[in-house]
């Protein structure tokens, strides 16, 4: 007896792909899947839609955006070559890690075998190098000097916070405190100088460049800010960058291309990034991937806290209502914190 060919919802069909529901729907808006509805109007995925969403994601791994996926499913397999080249040159760096890693190891073996024990913190090093970035110090005010450690940096660190919570100063002391780390203001777009940059840095302007085409490809909408948040985002030196308010300036679809986009960055090993935010947008907390950690400033001034990206845990709820969308953030763009003067 011949069996059903298996039919899965879209939540189903999300699960399997290791995608988010959001994800199919956005594939669906841009013409790359066309799933089969039900009689009440549901969307269902045969085995022909599978197989196809199923390629769309890997080559989203690879780096391609929806635009490029478009293509090379349309029959124009070079828009895969600078993915291709990206994901082998990603494979040889972390060649070059893991022989590194070797070679630390075998120091380590033979340090053991005359006797000598590992230095102090070496061990977590090589087992989490980011640990050396681990840094504690006193908290600024509003709070009250508390200690704060930031213990372990992942490449997306979100900052988040009700007004006048002391978001942006524990944005700032981070940068302070951390190795090598800058902070990425907003002077970035008031300033007005990222276009003097990019044409006074031509090594600068061909890493902007493409990742501009990539983004506005997915959705993105050009501008001073997107432009000016790139240049900071591209621009060489620090290992860490604190970025204040990432949406500053970013309709929707821009944001929800660079937030994609820096969720790629992260995969590929750059720099971690601190990023200040209060847009639903960028800190989805449905989509939070194992690389991204929350860090919550609450409205009390209590020390900030990690906040795990699971409904019911400590502080879940405290970020959520935290969250906006673009819309409804612009309503209170521009808006500070006031601190009263000492007498």
């Amino acid at each position: 007896m011949a069996c059903s060919t298996p039919f899965l919802n879209a939540s189903e069909a999300a699960r399997q792909l290791g995608v988010s529901t959001k994800a199919l729907r956005l594939y669906e808006q841009r013409g790359l899947l066309t799933p089969e509805r039900t009689l009440a109007g549901y969307r269902t995925y045969g085995p022909e839609m599978m197989a196809r969403a199923a390629a769309i994601v890997a080559l989203r791994a690879l780096g391609l955006s929806v635009a490029q996926v478009s293509r090379v499913l349309e029959g124009d397999p070079q828009s895969l070559e600078p993915a291709l080249a990206a994901h082998e040159a990603t494979l040889h760096a972390e060649i070059r890690r893991l022989v590194n890693t070797i070679d630390k190891v075998q120091r380590l073996r033979a340090d053991l075998a005359r006797g000598q024990a590992p230095a102090d913190g070496e061990l977590a090093r090589l087992l989490n190098p980011s640990a050396g970035f681990n840094v504690s110090f006193e908290l600024p005010w509003p709070w009250g000097g508390e200690r704060f450690e930031t213990g372990e940096i992942r490449p997306l660190n979100y900052i988040i916070g009700p007004l006048g919570s002391g978001k942006t100063r524990l944005a700032m002391r981070l940068a302070e405190k951390l190795p090598n780390a800058t902070f990425l203001g907003l002077e970035r777009i008031k300033d007005g100088t990222a276009a003097t940059r990019l044409e006074a840095d031509t090594a600068l302007k061909s890493r902007v460049a493409p990742t501009l085409a990539w983004l506005i490809d997915e959705g993105a909408v050009e501008s001073e800010a997107l432009t000016a948040l790139l240049v900071g985002l591209e621009a060489e030196g620090p290992d860490v960058l604190v970025v204040d308010l990432v949406e500053q300036g970013l309709d929707q679809a821009t944001q929800e291309a660079l937030i994609v986009h820096l969720r790629q960055r992260a995969r590929l090993g750059a720099r971690p990034l601190f990023l200040m935010t209060r847009s639903s947008a960028i800190l989805d907390l449905a989509a939070i991937g194992p690389d991204e950690s929350v860090i919550l400033c609450p409205a009390n001034h209590s020390p900030p806290t990690r906040v795990a990206p699971f409904p019911g845990s400590p502080g879940y709820e405290a970020v959520a209502t935290c969250l906006a969308s673009p819309e409804v953030r612009a309503r209170t763009a521009g808006m500070i914190a006031w601190r009263p003067q000492a007498a």
